[in-house]
């Protein structure tokens, strides 16, 4: 009976999964089997709860530990490991909705851009952030974009590596509040980390997260009108 109900599970599995890919409900990620499940499993959430605010992100978004619920709307978790401006998330976030508007929706990315062995330009990073926004605001009257956190010389990030990522996530910090006044966002800064702030020099640890978590419940204070 068990093997029964286990071969079952994973024919189900197999089939939304397969479901997903044909109808392209996700950013393309060859390989990966981790992002096509995370994506699977945030796709069913969003498909059993109405007017949601959605936290989009990369693996310090995936990894929080957000309240399930704010004013009467659910939150949901739908950072993705890994995930950049070139994993062109609003094109999987919006047939996901299934044309249901998000009560609001915060967005953090970056980190991985800056992260490259080549990063993105300044102006490259900023024009695919702006296309990205603008595809996301068809989907909420409520957009926020979250503060790209720092970095730290830490675990494989020798000094040198800090210093070069820490120059290009300083550009692209410096074009958000822009980015979110020209798509009708609100930009969440993130208070000052005292390290250490991460485990690993890019992921967050508990202290790293007290800032992280206060930006992202003030937007959704925000989104709730309080």
């Amino acid at each position: 009976m068990k093997r029964t109900g286990l071969a079952l599970l994973a024919a189900v599995i197999a089939v939304g999964t397969g479901f997903l890919l044909g109808r392209s409900y996700y950013a393309p990620a060859p390989d990966d089997d981790h992002r096509t499940m995370r994506q699977f499993i945030v796709y069913l959430t969003l498909r059993r709860v109405d007017d949601p605010i959605i936290v989009l992100g990369d693996s310090n978004a995936e990894a929080s530990t957000l309240p399930r619920s704010a004013c009467g709307h659910p939150i949901i978790n739908a950072g993705l490991s890994g995930a950049s401006l070139a994993s062109e998330l609003p094109g999987w976030l919006a047939p996901a909705l299934v044309n249901k508007p998000a009560f609001a929706i915060i967005v953090g990315l970056g980190t991985n851009d800056a992260l490259t062995s080549t990063a993105v330009a300044k102006e490259t990073f900023q024009r695919s952030y702006d296309s990205q926004l603008r595809q996301l605001s068809k989907l909420t009257t409520r957009l926020f974009v979250l503060d790209i956190p720092p970095i730290e010389a830490r675990g494989r990030f020798s000094p040198d590596m800090q210093q070069r990522v820490t120059a290009t996530i300083r550009d692209y910090r410096s074009v958000l509040p822009e980015l979110a006044a020209g798509n009708q966002a609100s930009f969440l800064p993130l208070s000052e980390m005292a390290a250490p702030f991460t485990i690993d020099g890019v992921h967050l640890n508990t202290d790293g997260y007290r800032a992280w978590d206060a930006a992202i419940m003030q937007g959704v204070a925000q989104a709730c009108g309080r």
